[in-house]
């Protein structure tokens, strides 16, 4: 038998603090840089992301349940064909590179629910993993050609530190599995992936 997995009330709440963080110390960085999607000519929402934690699955399926009926399909459409289309290409040898079922018209569906990775895509950024080795990601490649025309090095570039913010959500993630996490199969999924799939469950 499996059983739903939501998120509770107040791990919904404490995720959602995660998000505000985020977003404040996005736009932080982002002023500093200074970094606007404004006019921008390409568009992140075709970029290959994995994700990797059932909170944010949950998450993302409390949005997609609040939407009309007509949008879901459409949505599920839009995903059945992202999720051919990244295996023919996969298949190729090639870097998926396909709009996300999300997207409508150019805008976010579930701009609310929009998951850690879309929101923190952009600006340079850090990582420092439990075992001490620090990683840096340069951004987007607006962001990476503003950090060459105005600093000497991308070292010299404001950067977020996304350390806090995954080890909080770590922590989240094992909060919502509790004692029964070594149960749970480990997960690598697109949104499309998570969208056809349904919302998370777990076997009684």
């Amino acid at each position: 038998m499996r059983v739903l997995l939501t998120l509770p009330s107040e791990l919904k709440a404490e995720l959602a603090a995660i998000y505000q963080a985020l977003q404040e110390e996005y736009e932080r960085v982002a002023e500093r840089i200074p970094l606007t999607c404004h006019d921008c000519p390409d568009n992140c929402c075709d970029s290959w992301f994995h994700h990797h934690t059932y909170s944010e699955w949950a998450w993302l399926w409390q949005g997609l349940r609040q939407l009309d009926e007509p949008i879901l399909a459409r949505i599920t459409a839009r995903a059945e064909d992202s999720i051919r289309q990244s295996q023919e290409q996969l298949a190729a040898g090639q870097l998926p590179r396909i709009m996300c079922p999300l997207n409508e018209e150019g805008r976010c569906s579930l701009y609310e629910h929009r998951l850690l990775v879309c929101r923190m895509h952009g600006i340079p950024a850090t990582l420092t993993r439990p075992d001490g080795k620090q990683l840096r990601f340069p951004g987007c490649f607006r962001c990476q050609e503003i950090v060459q025309e105005n600093y000497r090095s991308e070292h010299e570039a404001p950067t977020m530190d996304r350390t806090q913010l995954f080890t909080q959500l770590a922590a989240l993630e094992s909060r919502l599995l509790g004692g029964d996490r070594q149960l749970y199969p480990k997960i690598k999924k697109t949104i499309a992936e998570m969208i056809v799939q349904g919302p998370p469950t777990f076997k009684l």
